[in-house]
């Protein structure tokens, strides 16, 4: 039987130097690499628009019929809503729009109406909203803050200003006046309603009861 030849020992000193990392040092742990920022993440230093003052208290939600967008040169309403139309001659040339709400919801009304005629372009400073009964929500917060502060953004001129009928007369007239028959047409209320249509410099709208309105603007409306 024929022997088999052993294999061939290596001694443990012809297998190379082993080599064992230097005391006290690590291997460098990579660094993390920044992903892309959120899309909700502000850039630092980007401007941010925080109300000086505390805005003031959201309004219910109330119903109301649809406003017709009322472009920069006024042009007739759309389908389902009253047209725009001349005033009766003597009076102003501006255009005559009336939208039906309820005394309930023809804050909320104007306000559509004004969010509409900042939509469509129209400058802030050119609208004036008109209350007849209680003050519309923004200028009960900014009255809050003093007559003198409320008075001077209306003599600034350079935002939608919102005031009672009785204090008509004390605001200058804009291109776009909107009145908002919250509350009983009085004899001081139908009286600034129509000095309304006479100041307005291109359009007035008035969101309420059409036959209060009608009676106090005159039949010839």
């Amino acid at each position: 039987m024929p022997l088999i030849p052993e294999e061939p020992q290596i001694p443990e000193s012809a297998q190379g130097p082993r080599v064992t990392p230097a005391a006290g040092r690590t291997a460098p742990t990579p660094r993390p690499v920044p992903g892309p920022r959120s899309a909700a993440t502000p850039r630092p230093g980007s401007p941010g628009r925080g109300p000086a003052r505390p805005a003031p208290p959201a309004q219910r939600p109330h119903p109301a019929p649809p406003v017709p967008a009322v472009p920069a040169a006024p042009a007739p309403a759309a389908a389902g809503a009253p047209a725009a139309r001349k005033l009766p001659e003597g009076s102003s040339a501006a255009q005559f729009q009336l939208i039906p709400a309820p005394a309930g919801g023809a804050v909320d009304a104007a306000d559509e109406a004004v969010d509409l005629l900042l939509d469509s372009g129209r400058a802030p400073g050119d609208i004036l909203v008109l209350t007849t009964g209680e003050q519309h929500p923004w200028a009960a917060h900014e009255l809050s803050f003093g007559e003198a502060a409320y008075w001077a953004q209306h003599d600034a001129g350079d935002d939608v200003f919102f005031a009672r009928t009785a204090n008509a007369a004390r605001c200058a007239s804009r291109s776009v006046i909107v009145v908002a028959v919250n509350g009983d047409l009085d004899e001081t209320s139908a009286r600034a309603l129509s000095d309304a249509r006479q100041r307005a410099g291109v359009l007035l709208i008035v969101c309420g009861d059409p036959q209060k309105v009608n009676e106090a603007l005159g039949a010839g409306v």
